[in-house]
């Protein structure tokens, strides 16, 4: 079993990662995954991700008739806008409510996962997304926010603190096993659903960083970010400083001053930070 220890060192660094939770650091839904993107993009590919899950869960001709009011309630969740997420989450959760056998059920609780995250509503947005996985437990978009968010607003002091980040390892690891059976959809092109694909992954293994992080599990903590930050197109500030974190607690002093540096140079709360400790690495190296 494993044990928990909380890193008083790094106090700090635990408040800078429930931060990037609460700045929505990163975006989920490039497509049907989550990635490092901006905002507005993340507000648009919100809307596609949504659109794709219509597309794939249309009746086929030998399915029963849809009744048509679910049908356009399900359509005015699916158009009101991912910027407007309090108009979506009073759609969805009107929707779950009167239609909770739907086979559009899963995909509403998906959108008010991305919903609640985008309002910080974490309660919710953790509950949604336990619905939509029990509704589809290889939903791996789903699977991979969760278990990213979880070790980004987690409290050590929680007694609930192991149990969390447990649950997040089997998330990310699952979502890692899903895209590698995954199938391109007819809807996507090749080099689509590579990047769909390659962005799910550095999301997923950012995650699990972050849990060995968490879980002071330093050799695990380094291999994971390690792939998370080479694979993604714009890594994520925070998994750059805990990778130099740890490769400086490996006395990997080179590589923790590139790990720094790299932090160093993308604007961010940390920023300064990663300069200074870029500068404090390389002199360890010396």
């Amino acid at each position: 079993m494993k044990q928990f220890f909380p890193a008083c060192q790094l106090r700090n660094l635990t408040l800078a990662l429930a931060a990037c939770a609460a700045l929505a650091c990163p975006s989920f839904g490039q497509g049907t995954n989550p990635n490092l993107i901006p905002e507005e993009q993340q507000k648009q590919n919100t809307d596609q991700q949504l659109k794709q899950r219509s597309l794939e869960q249309t009746p086929v001709a030998s399915a029963p008739k849809v009744d048509p009011q679910e049908e356009a309630a399900y359509k005015a969740f699916y158009d009101a806008k991912a910027a407007d997420a309090d108009t979506r989450i009073q759609l969805g959760q009107d929707f779950v409510q009167k239609y909770p056998a739907s086979h559009y059920a899963e995909s509403v609780y998906a959108g008010l996962t991305q919903a609640y995250y985008m309002k910080q509503d974490w309660k919710d947005f953790y509950a949604s997304g336990d619905k939509a996985v029990a509704l589809n437990p290889d939903d791996a978009a789903i699977l991979v926010m969760v278990g990213w968010v979880i070790p980004h607003g987690l409290d050590p002091n929680d007694p609930d603190a192991v149990k969390n980040l447990d649950k997040a390892e089997r998330y990310e690891k699952h979502a890692i096993e899903v895209v590698g059976t995954m199938t391109k959809p007819a809807s996507m092109t090749d080099d689509q659903f590579a990047q769909s694909k390659a962005a799910l992954l550095s999301q997923a293994h950012s995650g699990l960083g972050l849990i060995y992080f968490r879980l002071q599990q330093t050799d695990d903590s380094v291999k994971e970010l390690q792939q998370a930050t080479q694979s993604a197109t714009a890594p994520d500030p925070t998994d750059l400083f805990v990778l130099g974190v740890g490769l400086q607690s490996l006395s990997r002093f080179s590589e923790a001053a590139d790990a720094f540096g790299r932090c160093g140079q993308i604007q961010s709360p940390l920023q300064d930070r990663c300069k200074q400790s870029a500068d404090a690495a390389k002199k360890q190296a010396k």
